[in-house]
């Protein structure tokens, strides 16, 4: 099979991912074969590709946004032929504390998808059956795709900063997750504040509802309930910080992030303002979610990449070239 798979970890304008064919794999008991049919570019995939996120396999191909069909393992539950997607957490001890205790997404022993093991920057991959989700019809390849990661997380991420229905909720940076984010929250009735850097992103924001769209530097006109982050930075986490209320909650969208500033505790966190972290997802996370996406008609914007341009999708993802999200189509 063809598959973009990552030589040493680099800069992606080096272009570490090579296009090259490598043996399909085989499938195991509890596994599933899948044909790809679309994967989404995920921020995370290039903190992998540029070795800020250390990878321990030689070879290693990426993507955990994987929509795909059924070809090998096929069970009664999952019949050849069924059309599923598969997310970041592809499967979890089921044994530790946290996986016993309905905190799954803590796992002491987990594996992740386009990191621990191979994943989807390819025509076929292998899924733990019991973490793949079958998807609804009414949701094409190339919108599925970014709803299983970008859409999930984003999803947890209003679950962790405890968002209620009507609330005002800042949204800090607006790409894959945060723009289908913002279409949850305009479905709980919610006002939305959105503070990102390119003007793209910010006619986006309005062009989806929000309800003031400034830039990273600018503060929202109103003390936020809730905020969301999603850039991978401390500057912005503060600045979140800075616009909440008394009580108010920010929760942090981010695998990794370059630091966090040294901020003045009396002026930001005192008030029993919040700050909480999102760490991966569960399976209740993602049924849950795809549920919604189905009753609210979500459709993310989508740029389309042949796998053959797996380096150039990325290279996008970094630049914010592009608004939404990008899919790579074997």
């Amino acid at each position: 099979m063809k598959a973009a798979v990552l030589d040493l970890p680099a800069s992606i304008s080096k272009h570490p991912l090579q296009i090259t064919d490598v043996q399909r794999p085989e499938v195991r008991s509890g596994q599933v074969l899948l044909r790809v049919r679309a994967c989404g570019v995920c921020r995370t995939d290039l903190h992998i590709v540029e070795g800020e996120l250390p990878v321990h396999i030689k070879g290693l191909i990426p993507g955990h946004q994987i929509v795909g069909d059924v070809v090998a393992g096929a069970t009664a539950e999952l019949p050849a032929g069924t059309r599923v997607g598969v997310s970041w957490i592809g499967g979890t001890d089921g044994k530790c504390w946290y996986c016993r205790h309905n905190a799954e997404n803590l796992c002491d022993s987990p594996t992740f998808t386009g990191y621990s093991v191979n994943g989807g920057y390819a025509e076929y991959a292998l899924a733990r059956a019991d973490f793949v989700f079958p998807l609804p019809a009414a949701l094409d390849d190339l919108h599925a795709a970014p709803l299983l990661c970008a859409g999930i997380i984003g999803f947890r991420a209003l679950r962790v900063a405890g968002v209620e229905h009507g609330e005002n909720v800042g949204l800090f940076g607006f790409g894959a997750s945060a723009h289908l984010a913002i279409a949850v929250l305009k479905a709980w009735n919610c006002r939305v504040y959105v503070s990102t850097r390119g003007e793209s992103h910010r006619r986006l924001a309005a062009s989806l509802g929000a309800e003031w769209v400034g830039s990273e530097n600018d503060q929202p006109p109103i003390a936020l309930d809730r905020a969301v982050t999603f850039a991978p930075s401390g500057d912005v986490v503060i600045a979140a910080l800075a616009s909440l209320r008394k009580g108010g909650v920010v929760s942090i969208n981010a695998i990794h992030l370059d630091r966090i500033p040294q901020f003045d505790y009396d002026s930001l966190l005192w008030g029993e303002r919040q700050l909480r972290s999102v760490t991966n997802m569960t399976r209740d996370d993602a049924r849950d979610f795809l549920r919604v996406a189905d009753e609210i008609g979500l459709r993310p914007k989508v740029t389309a990449f042949p796998l053959a341009q797996a380096n150039e999708a990325l290279l996008a993802v970094k630049n914010d070239a592009i608004d939404g999200a990008a899919v790579i189509v074997p």
